[in-house]
């Protein structure tokens, strides 16, 4: 969690004993405790490499860019390909988004802004220069996540952010990502075009710029919202009321519940 991932450690599968032979056995014995243990070993190594895959994230590969991220500057474009962008991963980063909303962990970060409270305003710029404010939401339940494109936990989010905005009325729901590194305009055009993302992720400049190579330090809005780790969420209601928080990977089917119990009554 936070800004040194966390690593689990691999199951591995348990070793096999060697075959026992023993003096003075026949022939065939000896051929049927040879063949017994070819057996076990091939079991074996088919154990191992299928926890091998349970236990290694998958990484998405890149997806086709949004409108907006296509028709953007060829100078942004160029300046985000210099930044080497690629998704990172850890051992059991990942798991946590298929589970059910009751798996979720509270959260580690115990000065988070308290339910209920009036959500800060902000206004902030796309890498391309867009000015979105919180306040254009009003009406809808806004997830607000604020991430760092190195962050693993953050990459592993973003293909279950982009399905779950995909699937939620746009008359009811918004989101909006937040960089809370620090991080430039290119890299963090390079995260967002390389997962294909909808909905806005903007720039909060920092007096310590951070990029997807070099940690920085957090801006103004991020420091607000008191984000001490990555990813860290918040759905705002349509009255621009904090109706959850939480920090790490979220199940899926939570941030889906809380936004739902958080959209304008009809």
């Amino acid at each position: 969690m936070g800004k040194a991932a966390r690593l689990k450690q691999q199951r591995r599968a348990p070793k096999p004993p060697p075959p026992v032979g023993r003096k003075g056995q026949a022939p065939a014995q000896r051929t049927v405790w040879l063949a017994s243990g070819v057996v076990i070993v091939v079991i074996a190594i088919v154990v191992a490499v299928l926890l091998s895959q349970q236990s290694s994230p998958k990484t998405a590969g890149p997806s086709t860019p949004s409108a907006a991220d296509r028709n953007a500057p060829a100078s942004l474009v160029s300046a985000a390909a210099a930044v080497g962008f690629h998704p990172t991963t850890e051992p059991g980063v990942g798991e946590m988004e298929g589970q059910p909303a009751s798996a979720a962990n509270p959260p580690e970060n115990t000065s988070l802004l308290a339910v209920g409270s009036t959500a800060p305003g902000f206004t902030l710029k796309t890498p391309q220069r867009q000015s979105v404010s919180l306040s254009d939401y009003r009406g809808k339940a806004v997830l607000l996540e604020f991430f760092a494109t190195w962050c693993p936990h953050c990459n592993a989010e973003a293909p279950h952010l982009k399905a779950l905005y995909a699937s939620l009325p746009k008359s009811k729901v918004a989101f909006v990502s937040v960089n809370a590194d620090g991080e430039t305009a290119p890299s963090v055009f390079a995260f967002h075009r390389y997962y294909g993302l909808a909905y806005p992720a903007l720039v909060d400049p920092s007096s310590q710029p951070g990029s997807f190579s070099k940690e920085g330090a957090a801006g103004s809005v991020s420091t607000k919202y008191r984000v001490q780790a990555f990813p860290t969420f918040y759905v705002i209601d349509s009255k621009g009321k904090i109706a959850w928080r939480s920090d790490g990977e979220q199940p899926d089917a939570l941030l889906r519940q809380e936004l739902q119990q958080a959209e304008p009554s009809a």
